[in-house]
């Protein structure tokens, strides 16, 4: 069996020793490159005989980061599947580095055998986002057309532009003044679509509009 090749972009060297260390107890996982930034990791990524098959992504690094790295991974490498890593779970950076390409999200203090789970699911099933959005993730790759089409028809004019601003980085109280509405509507609508679409955060909202082509870019 071929060992998954892995990349790990940090800047914050000693954690990502202590990673390499952990990723590789597991004889199926071989680090193939190691880069402290985004731009550190496309000038060596040339020198590989074969481009890795993931790529762990630090969200916060200098230089370039990993939502630019994500972004320019998606153009050039769509074939590398992509694994945000982040010290944080606020809502802004995950749903950032979803729209950017990247197929999970791991927090940096997760346990071994979660990140063994995360690395295997992206590389096979093509998703893994934790428990902060596996019940929102399950819902939207496991939506059947059928079920889709119905789901769209339940969707008002409204609600569908607040779901499109919903997966910008803009706060409710921001997307309520875009729509010039009141915080209490825009509360309405959200909780509406988290009934109809059956997800229970904003981050489900988002894999949903993503998952189903209900966006533009």
């Amino acid at each position: 069996m071929k060992a998954l090749s892995i990349a790990l972009v940090d800047d914050h060297r000693l954690l990502r020793r202590g990673l390499v260390e952990v990723i590789q107890k597991c004889p199926h996982y071989k680090v193939v490159l190691e880069a402290d930034h985004g731009r550190d990791f496309i000038d060596k990524l040339p020198h590989l005989s074969h481009v890795p098959d993931l790529v762990l992504l630090d969200v916060s690094m200098p230089i370039m980061n990993g939502y630019e790295t994500a972004q320019w991974l998606s153009k050039h490498h769509p074939e590398i599947k992509v694994m945000a890593l982040s010290m944080h779970h606020e809502e802004a950076p995950i749903i950032r580095m979803i729209k950017n390409g990247a197929r999970g999200f791991i927090l940096k203090d997760a346990e071994e055998e979660e990140l063994y789970e995360a690395i295997e699911r992206v590389a096979t099933v093509g998703f893994y986002y934790s428990h902060l959005v596996v019940g929102a993730l399950s819902n939207s790759i496991h939506t059947t057309s059928g079920t889709l089409q119905h789901t769209i028809h339940l969707i008002k004019g409204r609600e569908m532009e607040f779901l499109k601003l919903v997966c910008t980085e803009l706060t409710y109280k921001e997307i309520a003044d875009e729509m010039c509405l009141s915080p209490r509507t825009i509360d309405g609508y959200r909780e509406s679509l988290f009934e109809k679409l059956g997800v229970k955060s904003r981050v489900g909202l988002v894999l949903f509009a993503m998952r189903n082509g209900l966006l533009e870019s």
